[in-house]
């Protein structure tokens, strides 16, 4: 019954990853927190390990979504490479915070960012409805790439949750903003992945850890995450990009709910 589950997590995370960028944390994360939490040896470590092996997810679902998006000529290179070194950069910083930080409290903090996260979207003008493109500046791009990284590495969400608002506001497209954020969430799934790998190394009870990484889990999440990507590019149709912002900030209610129903 826990691997079918994994396997939705995994199937729906592909498919979001491909629709709106969610590199996996905010389906992943809330799926595997509830299994883990639920047995006994790993409740005290539940949410670092759901956080962990989130990020390594992101690893593959946003590897193969860039590619896919590069071979499209969606990606905006100029764009991209600045902002890459920053965001990987608050990634070891965001990785390193998770291991000395209680259960709770990341959880607390993956609640609150939501909350900012939807009032942000809600409420910013140039979120639901298209403007006129802007450039990024040097400081939102060093500064910002660093808090992007941070947060998307001690919560397990990839960052989407922060760079589609962030490019959005900027004037880009729903689809360029989807495509830009799986790019960027690669510093971060690497970095954040080599850091939980090698923590808690051997402290985690019950087999199957590397670090913080559950790899069984892992690699359902994979498999069928790559099922879910290949359904969302053949199958979906195209969203408007109205209905495009509109489903993704319904999305992030649904997540936000799952996780205060704790």
């Amino acid at each position: 019954m826990n691997e079918l589950i994994i396997a939705l997590a995994g199937l729906i995370t592909g498919m979001t990853t491909v629709l709106f960028g969610f590199g996996g944390g905010f389906v992943v994360v809330p799926f595997v927190y509830q299994l883990f939490l639920r047995q006994p040896s790993l409740a005290d470590h539940a949410l670092h390990c759901a956080v962990a092996t989130s990020t390594a997810v992101m690893v593959f679902n946003a590897g193969w979504a860039t590619y896919k998006h590069y071979r499209a000529g969606n990606l905006s290179v100029s764009l991209l490479l600045p902002l890459c070194s920053f965001i990987g950069g608050g990634a070891v910083i965001g990785s390193l915070l998770a291991g000395r930080l209680h259960e709770e409290t990341v959880r607390v903090l993956f609640i609150l960012y939501m909350l900012i996260t939807i009032s942000d979207c809600l409420f910013s003008r140039r979120f639901l409805k298209e403007s006129a493109q802007r450039e990024l500046s040097p400081l939102t791009r060093k500064v910002g790439g660093v808090v992007i990284g941070v947060v998307a590495a001690l919560l397990g969400v990839g960052g989407s949750v922060m760079t589609v608002p962030l490019l959005r506001r900027h004037g880009y497209s729903m689809k360029a903003c989807v495509a830009m954020a799986n790019a960027l969430s690669l510093p971060v799934a690497l970095c954040a992945t080599l850091i939980y790998a090698l923590s808690d190394w051997g402290t985690i009870p019950g087999g199957g850890f590397v670090g913080d990484i559950h790899l069984p889990t892992l690699a359902i999440l994979v498999v069928t995450g790559w099922c879910g990507m290949v359904i969302s590019q053949r199958y979906l149709p195209k969203i408007a990009d109205l209905w495009h912002a509109r489903i993704y900030v319904l999305l992030l209610i649904v997540v936000l709910i799952a996780m205060i129903a704790v």
